[in-house]
């Protein structure tokens, strides 16, 4: 049973990165006891850039400790503290190669929908001090993944992760990244990752983008998601 591991606040605050100051949310914290899930945010935690993080469809970023570890290996780390890679749910399973847009999950009294992989932002670089890390994440294929809030609750350490639904058309996290990322784009699956209702705006339009150009036409998106402000 896939488990939270800890849940990760902060607020934004100036970072000194290459010669000029980032506002940044980047740096998370554990929380002790029960944390408030609502549908832009958990209490207290906070994005710099709204452009990027943050909003309805991307209220909650988790990220696994098995990507810690290969992570630690890699690179020759100490053990990381959960959230070192700006993530809210620090998790034990979910791995990007198994979870799907529009999978739905269910932790402590709160209810979460996938939206879109991590986007390949340089702060997480800047958090660990590994300005090629946007980059690995995406060829290592463990970019870690968004949701949103489909019912608001307190959620904890050690509470159990329950899928309640399954996404459809299949598309992994890790397939999702690869499809916007990568060379090799295979247009049927474009097609199928375009018509997910949950999917994210700003990737789905990334997608119909990438169809159009191949001269493949996508589905209009479900009219019940709007963008992010």
């Amino acid at each position: 049973m896939p488990t939270l591991l800890s849940v990760n606040v902060g607020l934004p605050k100036d970072v000194p990165w290459q010669g000029r100051t980032v506002y940044t949310g980047v740096w998370k914290q554990p929380v002790a006891g029960p944390a408030m899930v609502r549908r832009l945010n958990i209490d207290g935690d906070g994005q710099g850039d709204l452009n990027g993080h943050g909003g309805e469809q991307r209220a909650v970023l988790v990220y696994q400790i098995q990507s810690h570890r290969h992570w630690e290996q890699h690179f020759g780390w100490p053990e990381l503290a959960p959230g070192s890679f700006g993530e809210n749910l620090t998790v034990d399973g979910l791995p990007d190669d198994e979870v799907c847009i529009g999978d739905r999950y269910r932790i402590g009294s709160a209810e979460f929908e996938v939206t879109q992989p991590r986007v390949t932002c340089y702060r997480v670089g800047l958090r660990l001090s590994e300005p090629e890390l946007p980059a690995l994440l995406v060829s290592h294929h463990r970019p870690g993944f968004y949701m949103r809030i489909i019912t608001e609750g307190l959620v904890r350490a050690g509470d159990e992760i329950v899928r309640t639904a399954a996404g459809p058309g299949s598309v992994t996290v890790a397939e999702a990244d690869a499809l916007l990322y990568l060379p090799s784009r295979p247009t049927a699956r474009l097609r199928v990752a375009a018509e997910i209702p949950a999917l994210s705006p700003g990737w789905r339009q990334s997608f119909v983008d990438l169809l159009a150009s191949s001269g493949t036409a996508a589905k209009p998106a479900w009219p019940a998601f709007r963008p992010c402000s």
